[in-house]
């Protein structure tokens, strides 16, 4: 439950610092608001600790989930999808890859119950609530939308390519001379097609 405090309202500081940045920008608009969450003892019950938040009223709706895809994709190209998305790539950058805000659902622009995940366990106090390979998701699957734009975020399908080829080089690698080769004779080789696939 302490757990869950601390990642909600960590997110929400990081929403307020995105708000800052985002509000003054012409045509940005009403930036996603993450609500507060209260860690309150009752040490009485039989439960001794519960959270208290705000009531959300209205149409419920996730613009993203814990695995980092934007599965809604009716809803991702609504303003708030949109902005969500955009949240979640800034705090991307400004945490150098480190540290990713998951399930952003909500009411509106009113966000709760939201999930972090982290490139190392133990980063900045969390324990990790949602897998490391989100991270790795996230920066595949991400579109940037004009929001990302606005605010100058670097596009994540060029590092990302950037970083498959320099993986995909290292696997190339020839091997050295002391390795055995098998050879195949010319005329038993046959052509491959090879697919390439845009995530």
């Amino acid at each position: 439950v302490i757990q869950e405090c601390y990642v909600q309202n960590t997110a929400r500081e990081y929403a307020k610092i995105y708000a800052a940045e985002a509000e003054p920008l012409e045509g940005f608009g009403e930036v996603p608001e993450i609500i507060p969450i209260f860690l309150v003892h009752r040490p009485a019950n039989n439960i001794p600790y519960a959270t208290v938040e705000e009531e959300l009223i209205g149409e419920f709706v996730k613009y993203s989930v814990r695995d980092g895809k934007e599965v809604n994709f009716l809803r991702r190209d609504s303003e708030a999808g949109q902005k969500c998305c955009t949240f979640q790539h800034w705090v991307y950058e400004k945490t150098n890859g480190s540290l990713l805000v998951t399930d952003l659902q909500g009411v509106g622009m009113k966000l709760t119950d939201v999930g972090i995940a982290t490139l190392a366990k133990g980063y900045k106090g969390f324990k990790g609530n949602c897998s490391i390979s989100f991270i790795e998701q996230f920066r595949a699957l991400h579109q940037c939308n004009k929001y990302c734009e606005m605010l100058g975020l670097k596009s994540l399908r060029t590092t990302h390519q950037k970083q498959r080829k320099a993986t995909s080089m290292k696997s190339k690698n020839l091997p050295n001379s002391s390795t055995v080769k098998k050879t195949v004779p010319k005329k038993a080789r046959e052509p491959r097609d090879f697919i390439s696939s845009e995530h």
